[in-house]
């Protein structure tokens, strides 16, 4: 489906990833919000988020599916998981395009959702429909779909950074090892003690160790790419920062490979990715993913292992600029429009 102009619905216009979103969508060039809707605040946008002042001009609304598919053909929903699919279905069923930012429609499996989330999954049928949302991999699924479920940010970082090694046969699908450092921004703009600035700053430290519901969603899309079942050790830690996505993935190697191999590998993989960097002679850092949709990747071989790099920020290529990525494949536009 191709369109000259995208009117984008955002729900849930009150957190940190619909302000990103915002940020991105008002400088696309084929794309403009007209509807934005809250469960909570009703208020003129700019009011809420201060900087939008002079750029949008919105109120904020609540919730009508109704009214949104008249003035939408995608909506962007923000919300956090569960809240999601309660508006998701009516949004369908209005005739919109979806693409879902929380976790909602990323497992397959409601028995995992279920265990992971601890809550019913109460819209199996659309649960279905859903397409997993890494353009790298499932672009041609997401050009067709309807709804798409937006990856999680660790889960971005961490599968495009082993992907290529496994599929090669570069390495070893036993023992993947995944540490990864988020920024603070990934727990939502919902205050807590836990993420108070005295807590948070200049503290650095892991947290969910064999709980986090990032590590289920990353080992089912690399048994879903590898047609084969495989297991990760995941430890994901916080630093105080705002945004950014640091992920160490350390495999084994298997004989015969070499760094050339690998970087040869990469360059195949990602040969039509236009938002994966392949860095050589330089490690990736968040400073050089910040507010860009870049994922950055680096492979050292060291002592039998490998040692890959990857950098996002996590508003971005792991959130609101994915999605904006995924709406542009939906829509039949460029897959980079308003994302350089």
């Amino acid at each position: 489906m191709s369109i000259s102009m995208v009117r984008v619905a955002i729900i849930g216009a009150s957190g940190y990833t619909a302000l990103e979103s915002i940020r991105w969508l008002l400088r696309h060039p084929q794309a403009k919000i007209t509807y934005l809707a809250s469960r909570k605040e009703q208020q003129p946008v700019s009011e809420m988020f201060p900087e939008l002042l002079g750029r949008i001009h919105l109120p904020v609304q609540p919730f009508d599916a109704t009214a949104i598919a008249k003035a939408a053909d995608v909506a962007l929903v923000c919300l956090p998981h569960v809240a999601a699919m309660e508006h998701v279905p009516a949004l369908l069923a209005a005739g919109l395009k979806v693409i879902d930012l929380s976790a909602d429609y990323r497992l397959g499996d409601t028995v995992l959702y279920e265990k992971w989330y601890r809550h019913p999954h109460t819209d199996k049928a659309n649960l279905n429909r859903a397409v997993y949302g890494l353009p790298e991999f499932f672009l041609t699924d997401i050009q067709a779909a309807q709804l798409v479920a937006n990856p999680g940010c660790y889960p971005t970082a961490s599968i495009v950074g082993v992907v290529p090694l496994l599929r090669e046969n570069l390495a070893s699908t036993e023992d993947i090892i995944i540490n990864a450092a988020s920024g603070i921004s990934g727990a939502g703009r919902t205050p807590s003690q836990t993420h108070h600035f005295p807590e948070r700053n200049e503290a650095f430290e892991p947290y969910a160790i064999g709980s986090h519901r990032h590590a289920p969603e990353i080992e089912q899309t690399l048994g879903r790419l590898l047609a084969r079942p495989i297991n990760i050790i995941f430890v994901p830690h916080l630093v105080p920062m705002d945004r950014g996505i640091l992920a160490t993935i350390y495999l084994k190697a298997l004989p015969g490979a070499s760094e050339q191999t690998a970087a040869a590998a990469l360059e195949r993989v990602y040969a039509n990715a236009p938002f994966v960097r392949i860095r050589k002679g330089q490690l990736p850092s968040t400073k050089f993913v910040a507010n860009t949709n870049f994922a950055d990747i680096a492979v050292k071989l060291y002592n039998g292992r490998w040692i890959v790099t990857v950098a996002i920020d996590n508003m971005v290529k792991g959130a609101a600029g994915q999605a904006i990525e995924n709406m542009n494949l939906m829509f039949g536009l460029p897959e980079t429009a308003g994302l350089l």
